[in-house]
């Protein structure tokens, strides 16, 4: 082990290139370091892609600016780092540190010769990196964590990890999630909904204000849309590309049972949330009540189903369990043109949580839609009745339910991931329109305009090193 000025300089003697490292002397005050090289050949190599060394003398000395290695800035909010035989450890304060495994952080290297600076694709070939690659020098500086790691016999590769990039990306010990920015509601949320106004969305700023506000509460108004199936269907563009399902692409209906779902008939539907059929149900749905005449009813339910989860699960903690554990299959059979069931058919639960932070990320829930209950358990099939009976009260308690009437020029957003959809009965002439998002569609677009107006990316992190006009290579979604 050797130290360079502050900062520790780990090497494997048997694989320093055409010589062995003796020691390090320290210079006068004011002068550099040198590091004192032993070697037999008569070679000339180099250690950066800068700098090269010739090595004719059986001791020579090197100063560490020839090596690329400089003395450290002395910086009190600089981490500590040191490297061992397989991990480069950060110590970011006191009972706080990371480790990070040396293969780990040459593969993920990004600079222009290992990451595309502007596709934002990998270069670097990661079988080809060595199991036991291990950092010739790492030192903390005011731009990151940096490493210089063995290359060719002539030549070093340098690496540098902005200190943001590092904390969002450490897995040991695993990162500690900040705490859901979602807001769960009952019934109370009448009072006050989130909304914006149809002049605000067709401008960016008030986009990723409607968006944020779908992120946080799980829907949101739209108010001053003008009456057209043309400006909701622009309206919907605005987010993203426009899903097209067995319902058409951007759809509009009114009772006269023309697909063949409960949707088009003036019958009551319960709660629920829309393509429990489909392997990937949309992601958000716009709903336009165009025009309702000569009758009355048709009021519009909805249910944030993250709320009611949580409620399952302090209060009955065991039949939670049975939501997220047992798969429902489901199908769509109306229309004699198509046959929709997921793939594979019983593989999606009522409730899914993120296998590592175990946030609740979908509900997926539509009895009218579920399939045979063939594969229960026998030990489980009563009590898998009594949990969704559980559900199915507390998901109609009027505590859970927000019901409102839409009048014409109103558009609804709805997280159909999140919050849970239905209507009363009604009579008369009721025309909708509307249209599916996909999931990926608006999660990008949101994405990017957290980029624009946040200054930061989905996480809140990692803007070290962006370009103008250009997303930053250590956006922590890439």
């Amino acid at each position: 082990m050797l130290r360079v000025g502050f900062t520790r300089l780990c090497i494997s003697l048997r694989n320093w290139p055409h010589g062995t490292v003796k020691y390090l002397s320290r210079s006068a005050p004011g002068r550099p370091s040198s590091l004192i090289i032993s070697s037999t050949l008569g070679s000339r190599w180099t250690l950066s892609r800068s700098r090269s060394i010739s090595s004719a003398a059986t001791r020579e000395v090197v100063s560490s600016e020839q090596l690329g290695v400089t003395e450290p800035r002395v910086h009190s909010d600089i981490p500590v780092a040191n490297a061992d035989e397989r991990k480069v450890s950060i110590l970011w304060g006191p009972q706080r540190w990371s480790r990070f495994h040396h293969i780990w952080l040459r593969d993920h290297c990004r600079c222009p010769d290992c990451f595309h600076p502007i596709t934002k694709q990998r270069l670097l070939n990661t079988f080809e990196i060595p199991a036991d690659i291990k950092p010739i020098h790492v030192q903390g500086s005011t731009d990151g964590l940096e490493v210089i790691w063995p290359g060719t016999s002539t030549e070093s590769h340098s690496s540098v990890y902005p200190w943001t990039w590092l904390q969002a990306s450490t897995y040991d010990p695993a990162l500690q999630t900040t705490p859901s920015r979602k807001v769960l509601w009952g019934s109370k949320i009448e009072k006050s909904p989130p909304s914006v106004t149809y002049t605000e969305v067709m401008d960016d700023k008030g986009l990723h204000k409607w968006l944020t506000n779908v992120e946080t509460f799980g829907f949101c108004f739209v108010s001053g849309v003008p009456a057209t199936p043309e400006a909701t269907e622009e309206l919907c563009e605005r987010i993203g590309f426009i899903r097209e399902t067995q319902y058409g692409k951007f759809w509009e209906f009114t009772a006269d049972l023309s697909k063949g779902d409960t949707a088009y008939t003036t019958m009551a539907l319960g709660a629920h949330t829309d393509n429990t059929y489909f392997t990937d149900p949309c992601g958000l749905q716009l709903f336009h009540l165009l025009s309702h005449t000569e009758g009355s009813g048709g009021a519009t339910l909805l249910v944030d189903g993250f709320y009611v989860a949580a409620l399952m699960k302090e209060l009955y903690p065991k039949f939670h369990d049975l939501l997220y554990r047992v798969p429902i299959p489901a199908h769509a059979a109306g229309e004699p043109s198509a046959l929709y069931t997921p793939s594979p058919p019983a593989m999606y639960p009522p409730l899914r949580y993120h296998p590592s932070t175990e946030e609740l990320v979908q509900v997926r829930w539509n009895n009218d839609d579920r399939s045979v209950m063939s594969h229960l358990p026998p030990d489980e099939v009563e009590e898998w009745y009594q949990a969704i009976k559980i559900w199915n009260e507390l998901l109609t308690k009027p505590d859970s339910e927000y019901w409102i009437q839409l009048t014409p020029g109103t558009v609804l957003t709805i997280d159909n991931h999140r919050v849970l959809h239905g209507r009363s009965a009604f009579d008369g002439k009721r025309r909708v329109c509307g249209a599916y998002i996909g999931v990926d569609e608006y999660r990008s677009k949101l994405a990017v305009l957290k980029e624009k107006f946040d200054g930061a990316d989905a996480n809140g992190h990692n803007k070290a090193g962006k370009p103008v006009d250009s997303r930053s290579i250590w956006n922590s979604n890439l």
